[in-house]
Parts: C-alpha cells; sequence; structure tokens
C-alpha cells in the first residue's frame, strides 16, 4: 500500500524499523495490554508498554509476553519521578473531602499515602537494558544523562516528551534521539516540566512548526490526532511521526474500562475538559461527577503523585462498580473520531486515508 510514498519513509520509520510513522502512546494504569502493543507493531506501527505505574516485575513479564506475541519492534514508557513536597495538612484536607465519596462506594478505610519510591525508576531502567528494548521514552521529565548514555550503549533508541519548544530544545541538549511535542489537544496527563501548565497550552498547529524549527532531532506529533487527517496534516506541519493515545484507548485490544471506550465512544469534544482532582497534575478526560465535585477545591489538593495515591481506591471501587462518574476517564479532545475496532484495521484505514490524501495532492 503506497510503499513508494515518502510519508512512510521517515527517520522515524527507518530508525525505528516501523512501515508507518505511527507510534501507540505508552499509556499508563493498564491500557496497554501486551495484546494490543503487539498488534500495534505487527500491523506496522510501534507499540508502547505504558509502564508508568507498573512494577519492575509486571514490565519484566509484559515484555516477555510481547515477544511472544510479535517479533517486531516496540517500546517502553516511563515516568521520571518526582519530589513534591508531602504536606500532611494537605493530605488531611484531601481524605476529608474524598471520605463522602468512599463511604458511597462502600470503601472503607481512608487512603494513606506510601513513601515515594522513586528507586523504581532506576529497577525500569534496569528491566529495559536487560531485555534490549528497542525504544524507551520518557514523560515529566529528562532522566539523568547517566541514564541516557547507558541506554543509548546498548543501541536503545531515546523519545523525549515536550509541550514547549523551550522544552524540546531541552530535550535535545539532554541528547534524546527524537522528541515528542504534545499538543494542548491531548488526553491524559500531558508531559510539561519546565514550563507551568497553564503557560504549556499550545495547540498542535502552532506547536509543531515551532519545535522542528528549532530542533535537529525528528519530530513526533501528540494530541488529538485520530485519522489520516491529521497523520497528514502533522507531517506537512514538520513532524516525522504522530504519536497517538486516545485513538487506541478504544481499541478491541485495550486494557482499558469497558465504561471507559464507551465514555469515548460517546462524548464530544466540549466534554474533554482540564482537572488535577484524580492526581494532582493537570490532565484532560471526561468530565463526570468526580471533576465537578473537586472542582473548587483542585487547588489545595496534595501535588502529584500523592493525589493520585488518595484517589487510586475511589477509581479502583469505581470501576469494580461500573460507575464512571467515579472514575478517570482520560480522553483528548477529538473523542468524535473514536472506533471501537482492532487496532490493525485502525492502523490500516489511517495508511489509506493517508495514501488517498497524498493521492488528491497530486493529481
Amino acid at each position: 500500500m503506497g510503499g513508494k510514498n515518502m510519508w512512510n519513509h521517515t527517520e522515524v520509520t527507518r530508525r525505528l524499523s516501523i512501515q508507518y510513522p505511527i507510534i501507540q502512546a505508552g499509556m499508563a494504569g493498564g491500557i496497554t495490554t501486551p495484546e494490543l502493543v503487539a498488534a500495534v507493531s505487527d500491523a506496522g506501527g510501534l507499540g508502547m508498554i505504558g509502564a508508568g505505574y507498573m512494577t519492575p516485575e509486571k514490565l519484566a513479564a509484559d515484555i516477555q509476553k510481547i515477544r511472544e506475541l510479535t517479533s517486531k519492534p516496540f517500546g517502553v514508557n516511563l515516568f521520571v519521578p518526582e519530589h513534591p513536597a508531602v504536606i500532611q495538612e494537605e493530605i488531611d484536607r484531601a481524605n476529608q473531602l474524598l471520605e463522602p465519596i468512599r463511604q458511597m462506594l462502600g470503601i472503607a478505610k481512608k487512603q494513606e499515602v506510601p513513601e515515594i519510591d522513586t528507586s523504581v525508576f532506576d529497577e525500569m531502567i534496569q528491566i529495559v537494558l536487560k531485555y534490549e528494548v528497542p525504544v524507551c521514552s520518557f514523560t515529566f521529565g529528562i532522566p539523568g544523562s547517566e541514564t541516557i548514555r547507558q541506554l543509548k550503549k546498548r543501541g536503545i533508541v531515546t523519545i523525549g516528551t515536550a509541550t514547549t519548544v523551550k522544552e524540546a530544545v531541552m530535550n535535545e541538549e539532554a541528547g534524546m534521539d527524537m522528541v515528542v511535542v504534545q499538543g494542548s489537544e491531548a488526553g491524559g496527563h500531558r508531559g510539561s516540566f519546565a514550563e507551568p501548565f497553564d503557560q504549556s497550552m499550545i495547540g498542535n498547529l502552532a506547536l509543531i512548526p515551532q519545535a522542528a524549527d528549532h530542533v535537529s532531532i525528528p519530530i513526533i506529533a501528540a494530541g488529538g490526532i485520530m485519522d489520516g487527517r491529521g497523520v497528514f496534516a502533522s507531517l506537512i506541519l514538520g513532524a516525522q511521526a504522530v504519536q497517538m493515545g486516545t485513538a487506541f484507548v478504544a481499541c478491541k485490544e485495550s486494557g482499558a474500562h469497558e465504561r471507559h471506550k464507551q465514555a469515548i465512544l460517546n462524548a464530544s469534544e466540549e466534554q474533554a475538559v482540564i482537572t488535577s482532582a484524580f492526581s494532582g497534575k493537570p490532565a484532560r478526560g471526561l468530565i463526570n461527577e468526580f471533576i465537578l465535585r473537586m472542582k473548587e477545591h483542585e487547588d489545595a489538593l496534595p501535588a502529584y503523585p500523592i493525589q493520585h495515591m488518595l484517589t487510586r481506591d475511589i477509581r479502583s471501587e469505581a470501576a469494580k462498580q461500573n460507575k464512571k462518574e467515579w472514575m478517570s476517564l482520560w480522553c483528548g479532545q477529538n473523542p468524535r473520531l473514536s472506533k471501537n475496532v482492532p487496532a490493525a484495521e485502525l492502523i490500516e484505514t489511517i495508511a489509506r486515508q493517508v495514501e488517498t490524501i497524498i493521492h488528491r495532492f497530486q493529481t
């Protein structure tokens, strides 16, 4: 299908040994099942394990399972550790606000905050090195120079995340091989780290070309990209690949809760709002009762990942009870284009759409 077209012969496809410049986002929280990752890679894209909340043991098991399912390249996404101040008054206040919701869900005990163990990140890096995973990407910051050096020494492609031109430049200066530039349209948590979140809400139409003009490493566009039109537009603007998250959440192989999938499939763009109520870090998700109830208290909540730990029992129990009003329904600004299809079908459709657009411009 269109093997002679330049859209699927970018530096990214060459470096990553993939057919199409389509990367499935490394969404943490169980969405990126081994079946989804393998299906994306087998279809010619790059599947990514969202390891942000995994244990090293779970990551190792998923890597081995994926290798049983496919011989194609895949990657791992890791969260760079953050070190927020633990303020007991904020934790007590948050627990007080969350207690009525816990009672409604039948949760007997308030959530205590465990010690934040940043050593897990180093263990994850060792897993990536041990299994020689072809690609390792990072969100919420840039890892230390020694970590980058170790990965590149093993031939592992490193990918950073940026939400501003400044962050893209910082990733290049740190030695990253590529950088995801993540527009404000993106679902879930965005990778802002050098600037305040509200100063980093730049849409893709503005962010991609500006970043492409200021860095020499390949740009990977992310945020609101759901079909061939978004892929083609991103490439025209200066990206050499795209990273898609929400589009894969609704896919058959996704590990997202069925209520989450159905919420996306039935949502409209104005329902995808920014909230920090679930995790203490701003993220885009579909509006529900939890977001509305906590909205006026957001400024007083503990920082990420403390608030994330405090709400974990609520999110988990709500999922068990199929109550989407208390679940984090992460979603980008383009839900109307979501489809509940196998990942391979989604990629094939996108490839066909891009080929059609190219043909239109050539005739």
